[in-house]
C-alpha cells in the first residue's frame, strides 16, 4: 500500500493536521495490510511473502520519513516566523495586533512540535502490531525476509 501523498499547509493548523491524518492512513490500516500481505498456509505457495512484506516495509518506511520531513519543514517555517515576529515586537512593544499574532504563531509552533511526539507514537505502534497470528514485530519480519530471500 502506497502512502497517500499530501502537501502540508504550514500556515493553517487545521489543514496541517488534516493532511497529516491523510498521510497516516497507511499506519491506521497496518493490521489489515499485514493480514492480507502475510499469506495463510493455503496461499503460502501462491504468494511471495518475503517480497510483499518487503514492499510493505518499504512503503511504511517511506511514509514515516516523508511525514517527519514535512513536519520538520513546517516547524522550521513556523520557527522562522516566530523569530521574525519577536524582532518586530521588540521594535514596537505596544502593538497589540503584533503581540496577538506572535502568540498565535507560538501556539501553532508548539502544536506542530507536539506532532513530532505523535509521529513517534504512530510509528512505534505501526512497527509492533497485533495480527491474526499474534503480536508481530514488522521490522524484524521485514529484516528477516530481506536477509533470507
Amino acid at each position: 500500500m502506497a502512502a497517500p501523498s499530501a502537501e502540508l499547509n504550514c500556515q493553517d493548523l487545521s489543514e496541517f493536521q488534516d493532511a497529516l491524518r491523510v498521510m497516516r492512513q497507511i499506519d491506521d490500516r497496518i493490521v489489515h495490510e499485514l493480514n492480507t500481505t502475510i499469506p495463510t498456509a493455503s496461499f503460502a505457495r501462491k504468494i511471495d511473502a518475503s517480497q510483499t512484506c518487503k514492499q510493505l516495509y518499504d512503503s511504511l518506511t517511506k511514509a514515516h520519513t516523508s511525514r517527519e520531513k514535512a513536519i520538520k519543514t513546517c516547524i522550521n517555517q513556523s520557527s522562522t516566523m516566530v523569530n521574525k515576529l519577536r524582532e518586530e515586537r521588540y521594535k514596537d512593544m505596544d502593538n497589540l495586533t503584533l503581540i496577538k499574532q506572535l502568540r498565535k504563531e507560538q501556539t501553532n509552533l508548539k502544536l506542530m512540535q507536539s506532532e513530532l511526539n505523535v509521529e513517534e507514537v504512530v510509528n512505534d505502534r505501526s512497527w509492533k502490531v497485533p495480527t491474526h497470528a499474534g503480536t508481530l514485530d514488522l521490522f524484524y519480519l521485514a529484516q528477516f525476509s530481506i536477509l533470507h530471500a
